[in-house]
This record gives structure tokens, C-alpha cells and sequence, in this order.
């Protein structure tokens, strides 16, 4: 059975119109979408650039904390330099006094005058040599000895040091010689006496301590003598020509 024309037409504008209308919804789909993300796109460039101009606000005002502290801090320096000098300047003799006893204090410390105190003196010998030993060198005062006392006594207060008389300052060197020890080109054969001005009992205390400087001297198979109370004069080192 054939199908009339009439039937086809009937098919053909109900195509043309499900197709013109899918076409509409199509392109308002379309426009919809385009139309949201713009405004995606324009919202987030709006809250970017809001958040990054307060962003720059922010640090602006950081710097300008920091530099204002720096400011303050600069001042407070300048006022307490100001009071400084008006409180030198106030004191007048006084002042140009105090300076003067620190200088010769520095100097007495330095070794550059003569000094006179309280004190101890601590005496190093060489031990009994033993001659069933294979080294002579483990009955000898050697200069680590002399440096172990010397520092002990520094640690503990000691005002001066000599050895043998000879001042000790802070460029000394000393060094050992087999039995002879040379102190800034000066050599002294054993015993050697170092004297410490300062308080005899905290001296004492500390060479006595038990594991400390003179366990550890006569384990070495070295004499230590120590004698307490004593009224010692120290000369000013020689400084060379």
C-alpha cells in the first residue's frame, strides 16, 4: 500500500519544526553558559584584584611599623647618648677620676705595673726517676703542667701570675726544653714556683680539687708543693726595646 503525499508533507514539517526548535533551545543553552561563566570570570577578577590591592595595603603598612620602630629605636639611642654626655659632662673631675683608677687597674692586669697582694705559690719538681722506666721524659715538668696550674689559678680569681719570679702577661709564651722551661725567652731549670696574687683559700680550694690539677700533676710522677697565705710582689714584665 503506497503512503499519499500528503502523509510525507505531514512528516517532513514536523522535522523542520523539532529540528528549529532543538536549534532555539540549542543556541539559548549555548548563550546561558557563555553568559555564566562570564560572569565566573568577571567575579573572580573582581575578588583577585580586591584581595591583592589589600594584600599591597597590608604590607605597606608592615613597612611602615617596622620603619617607625627603627625610627624610635634610633631616637632612644640618641637620647641615651645625650644623657651620657650630660651626666660625663655633670661629673666633671670625678669622672676624668674614675677614668684614671680604671687605667692603672687595666695596667696592673695587663701586667704593665708592679703588684703586691695576698696569694699562694704552687712549686712543680720533677719526680724520682725510676730506672726500671723504659721514658725519663714521665719523671719531667713539661710546659702542659705548668699551663694546667697557670689556668687553674686564672679560673679561680688570680689576680697576677709569675713563674720564677718572672710575670706572666697575655702574650707570654712558654715552652719546654727537656728539663729546662723557657718563659718569653727566659729559661729556668726545675722547680718552678708559680705565685698567684688573689684569695689563697679559693686558690688553694681549686688546685686541691679532688680529680683536678694536682691529682692529675702527681699521677704525671710530679712534686707539687703548695704554700698558702703569703704576701707576694710581682714586677711589671719586661716589654722589649
Amino acid at each position: 500500500m503506497k503512503k499519499s503525499p500528503r502523509n510525507n508533507r505531514s512528516k517532513f514539517s514536523k522535522s523542520i519544526i523539532f529540528s528549529l526548535v532543538f536549534l532555539v533551545l540549542g543556541f539559548m543553552f549555548s548563550y546561558s553558559y557563555s553568559l555564566s561563566k562570564s560572569q565566573e570570570r568577571s567575579s573572580e577578577f573582581t575578588g583577585g584584584a580586591f584581595f591583592e590591592q589589600e594584600e599591597q595595603y597590608r604590607k605597606e603598612l608592615i613597612e611602615q611599623q617596622e620603619r617607625n620602630k627603627a625610627l624610635r629605636e634610633e631616637l632612644e639611642k640618641k637620647q641615651a647618648a645625650v644623657q651620657e654626655f650630660e651626666q660625663s659632662f655633670s661629673e666633671g673631675e670625678s669622672r676624668n677620676t674614675d677614668y684614671a683608677e680604671e687605667a692603672e687597674e687595666l695596667r696592673r692586669v695587663l701586667g704593665l705595673l708592679p703588684v703586691e697582694g695576698s696569694g699562694l705559690t704552687v712549686t712543680l719538681q720533677d719526680g724520682e726517676y725510676n730506672p726500671s722506666s723504659v721514658d725519663p721524659n714521665d719523671y719531667i715538668v713539661h710546659e702542659s703542667h705548668i699551663f694546667q696550674v697557670i689556668n687553674e689559678l686564672y679560673i679561680s680569681g688570680a689576680e697576677a701570675v709569675s713563674i720564677n719570679g718572672q710575670r706572666i702577661h697575655a702574650n707570654s709564651h712558654i715552652v719546654c726544653t727537656g728539663p729546662v722551661i723557657t718563659v718569653d725567652g727566659v729559661k729556668y731549670p726545675a722547680p718552678f714556683t708559680i705565685a698567684a696574687i688573689g684569695k689563697p683559700d679559693v686558690l688553694a680550694s681549686s688546685i686541691k680539687l679532688p680529680g683536678g690539677v694536682m691529682d692529675q700533676l702527681v699521677n704525671d710522677n710530679v712534686v707539687v708543693t703548695l704554700d698558702e697565705g703569703q704576701t707576694i710582689f710581682m714586677p711589671a714584665f719586661l716589654t722589649e726595646s
